[in-house]
């Protein structure tokens, strides 16, 4: 199956028929597993395969074979299912550090990551540097002997900054420090934290895998050696592991993830190139545009800039909120990713309980949105982007 496309494993890799010879996988809606004999219980205890399970906590036949896809599909051997996209980045990071380590991160990082990395990890003993994520020369210098992990959103959120991997990883690598990606907004389809060689990528399959406002889902992606080592010896036992419902709706989704994510990806192009030259448009950002700083960095990682696009509405606040409410299309939340297009006010919602200054230091203005490109024609799109940006001081 390796020798297939990413599109082709994600529709086949891994799957497990039952006896009945199902088509659409099985879901195994169960905690747990018997045994023919004692003797076998013990056997399995002692160290069950991969498709040898004791208990839902630790593994389930639905949960394996989501696992086995998602890792196809990201390029990686093994993966470890979440809860939710934030139990994969807690179980990531605590499952590799202890007291007494140091990590190196991103500045640019979702609020709940900073939360773990200064507030959890740091109240038990791990030293954590936060440097601009964009500046080589800053990772340069923050990267110790002794730093055990790296840790970076490889296009961060909301500010949608581009951080070059392959160039992380190399000094990381040299100093014998592993390396974290947060790879949610690059998607699975575009991703390229394997082949930049990031040890583990994390994905909040909440996003672009279940991408119609379902289900929560996390995904932990990276070597056997590491997924069913430390990850997975840390996930069993304090119960972070995907429940087989929301596994399956994955798998299902999994099915139609290239076709929507590139979908989306090209609208979110077309509406990029609208937003830059708008009268009510300061800044827009989107990876691949012109205007993006990183342009080059984003075209030499990805073919595509992803589904996701940021810009300034001139004026803060008051007429950001009036072009908000002024949309019809566009459904004010607070996710990405979705088959519906959503747009988002990181300041006050997602990002609110930052501090201003650091709110400042990141780029996140009173006027600044972020656009999650649906599955909705580009022309409507832009038609209700269009109609709520000219309301503005109406």
């Amino acid at each position: 199956m390796t020798t297939y496309s990413k599109r082709t494993q994600a529709i086949h890799h891994g799957t497990r028929r039952s006896g009945w010879g199902e088509v659409s996988e099985a879901m195994f809606l169960t905690q747990g597993f018997v045994y023919p004999t004692a003797e076998a219980a013990q056997a399995r205890f002692e160290g069950a395969g991969p498709d040898e399970f004791i208990y839902a906590r630790y593994g389930n036949p639905t949960v394996r074979m989501f696992e086995d896809r998602m890792a196809a599909a990201m390029g990686y051997e093994d993966c470890f299912a979440c809860t939710s996209g934030m139990a994969a980045v807690n179980g990531a990071l605590t499952a590799l550090l202890k007291a007494g380590d140091h990590v190196v991160a991103a500045r640019a990082l979702f609020g709940s990551c900073l939360y773990v990395l200064e507030e959890v990890l740091g109240r038990f003993g791990v030293e954590i540097t936060l440097i601009d994520g964009t500046d080589l020369d800053a990772w340069a210098a923050a990267i110790r002997d002794d730093t055990r992990l790296v840790f970076f959103e490889s296009i961060s959120n909301p500010t949608l900054e581009v951080v070059d991997m392959a160039a992380v990883v190399e000094m990381a690598h040299a100093k014998g420090a592993l390396v974290l990606a947060d790879d949610a907004m690059a998607t699975p389809v575009f991703s390229c934290a394997a082949e930049a060689g990031v040890d583990i990528a994390i994905v909040s399959t909440t996003k672009h895998v279940d991408g119609q406002g379902r289900m929560l889902g996390g995904a932990i992606c990276g070597s056997r050696e590491l997924i069913r080592g430390p990850v997975e010896t840390y996930m069993k036992h304090t119960g972070g592991a995907m429940n087989p419902f929301t596994a399956w709706t994955h798998l299902k989704g999994l099915e139609t993830l290239d076709l929507r994510v590139r979908a989306q990806a090209a609208s979110a192009e077309r509406i990029a190139a609208f937003l830059a030259d708008h009268r009510h448009v300061g800044k827009m950002r989107y990876p691949t545009h012109p205007d993006h700083p990183q342009q080059a960095l984003a075209q030499r990682q990805a073919s595509s800039g992803g589904t996701v696009l940021a810009f300034e509405v001139k004026g803060g606040k008051g007429p950001c909120f009036q072009m908000l409410n002024a949309l019809e299309l566009f459904t004010i939340s607070n996710n990405f990713a979705d088959a519906k297009s959503i747009a988002t006010h990181p300041a006050t919602t997602t990002h609110q309980r930052l501090p201003q200054e650091q709110k400042d230091t990141l780029g996140i203005s009173d006027g600044l949105i972020r656009l999650s490109v649906g599955l909705e024609d580009a022309d409507d799109l832009i038609a209700d982007l269009s109609a709520a940006l000219d309301a503005i001081g109406t």
